[in-house]
């Protein structure tokens, strides 16, 4: 699964620029690397070192399907260091750790793992055995790659949409979710009921930026919303589709109240626990990617809930169908001791159709390749599916690669928390400071 929620990015972010720095340090770029064999290995044999985020329930999955790689190939022994989170995988591959496959949860350390060179340049072997990259989406394979040079490939994919408690949407008297944020606000209204003091007792929708899964990038698609110009440097102060989104986002907050809902956000379950809001009936209406369905699964069987497209902005009607898309991406390592062995690990994690249908079965994570995404062995429920229409909807999109990373997300994040709570400056002159900083740390990447 893919931990892209606000409050875990934060943190990553905050680590980024120190790590980066430590990764770029004695590296040459990605473009540079040493040639490889002119024909892959007859037979692999050796230790591939293989790092990954997942942990608990997911890497047993993960683990079965590299069981299955080692019985392909009896001469290698992967040894995988499961729960090793973005922060710790850039650390390790700067400190020269042994590291030959890393998994990230972010594709938004490509820019900065591209350029730098702490991941490899795939192009050679992805050229020598005539890996074809068309059976990727245009999107997907945008956020596997920085200026041309292809440094990671994808190892399934999230997309957003909306998820709803159809027994509370039910009661209040609607038979269907909804399609433009204005409906979204006003059935989100009329779902939330209070205690006998005026606390929220069940919110329809938590509109609060920084709510599990609220995050910008996944607000952005239902506008139309552009981060970076051509030039690399901010679009937010100057596309009217932020503007459009925050003053809607602000105006459904004052609707119920700043104080009330970060009181009640507040005293609400972990995202990633059976605690989580709209599990346990507290929130009616969720924003959440398309593996909330194997924590429901497991963790609140009896729930009656379906899924649907993110609503649209009002006036952008025709993007309905579409959302936010991004995906783990792996890559293999600057350092890597057997560079042969963990590309075909990576290969074949990211193109063995059995491999990658195995993988989204297990993991509820939305498969990468044309023939998993229509493979027989896919387990499809009618929640799922909205997600796999999602990922080929042609208007969903992504968030660009950038050489700072996530940071330029969080930069407009930052900004946007305090807007909704009634701290921020002018919406204009705030997201002209926005650009402003970004564009600054951008420059800074680029040297003199």
């Amino acid at each position: 699964m893919n931990r892209h929620s606000p409050t875990r990015r934060t943190g990553f972010v905050l680590a980024m620029a120190a790590a980066v720095a430590l990764v770029a340090t004695g590296c040459s770029p990605a473009a540079t690397n040493s040639a490889i064999d002119a024909t892959a290995p007859a037979k692999l044999t050796g230790t591939v070192s293989f790092w990954h985020f997942f942990s608990d329930r997911e890497a047993k999955v993960v683990q079965s399907v590299v069981d299955d790689f080692e019985k392909a190939n009896p001469g290698v022994k992967v040894d995988v260091h499961s729960g090793q989170d973005d922060e710790k995988l850039q650390k390790a591959i700067a400190a020269g750790n042994s590291v030959d496959v890393g998994l990230s949860y972010s594709t938004d350390i490509v820019g900065n793992f591209c350029s730098s060179g702490a991941f490899r340049d795939l192009g050679p072997y992805i050229t020598r055995d005539k890996v074809d990259l068309t059976q990727f989406s245009t999107t997907v394979r945008s956020y596997t790659e920085y200026k041309g040079t292809r440094c990671s490939m994808p190892v399934l994919a999230d997309d957003y949409g909306l998820y709803y408690n159809k027994k509370l949407l039910a009661a209040a008297g609607y038979s269907e979710p909804p399609k433009t944020l204005g409906e979204l606000e006003k059935m989100a209204i009329a779902l939330t009921t209070y205690n006998a003091d005026g606390s929220i007792k069940t919110l329809g929708f938590n509109p609060m930026m920084g709510f599990y899964e609220n995050a910008a990038s996944h607000f952005g698609p239902l506008a139309g919303a552009t981060w970076l110009k051509k030039n690399g440097n901010s679009a937010i102060g100057g596309d009217p589709a932020w503007t459009e989104l925050m003053k809607w986002q602000k105006g459904f907050v004052d609707a119920i109240g700043y104080d009330k809902l970060n009181t009640f956000t507040s005293g609400l379950g972990q995202e990633f626990s059976a605690d989580n809001a709209f599990q346990t009936g507290q929130v009616a209406m969720n924003l959440d990617g398309e593996y909330r369905t194997a924590f429901i699964d497991d963790q609140t069987p009896n729930l009656e809930y379906g899924t649907a497209p993110l609503p649209t902005a009002d006036d952008h009607t025709a993007l309905y169908g579409g959302g936010y898309i991004t995906g783990n991406i792996a890559g293999i390592s600057k350092g890597a001791k057997n560079p042969e062995a963990a590309w075909a690990l990576l290969k074949y994690l990211t193109t063995d159709t059995g491999a990658i249908v195995k993988l989204s079965n297990g993991l509820k994570n939305v498969p990468t390749t044309s023939a998993a995404l229509s493979s027989p062995d896919l387990e499809v429920t009618p929640q799922f599916k909205t997600f796999l229409d999602i990922a080929a909807d042609e208007h969903s999109g992504t968030t660009p690669p950038s050489p700072v990373g996530a940071g330029y997300q969080q930069s407009f994040e930052d900004y946007w928390h305090k807007y909704q709570s009634g701290s921020g400056t002018g919406l204009a002159a705030g997201l002209a400071k926005v650009d402003k900083d970004i564009d600054a740390s951008i420059a800074l990447t680029a040297g003199p």
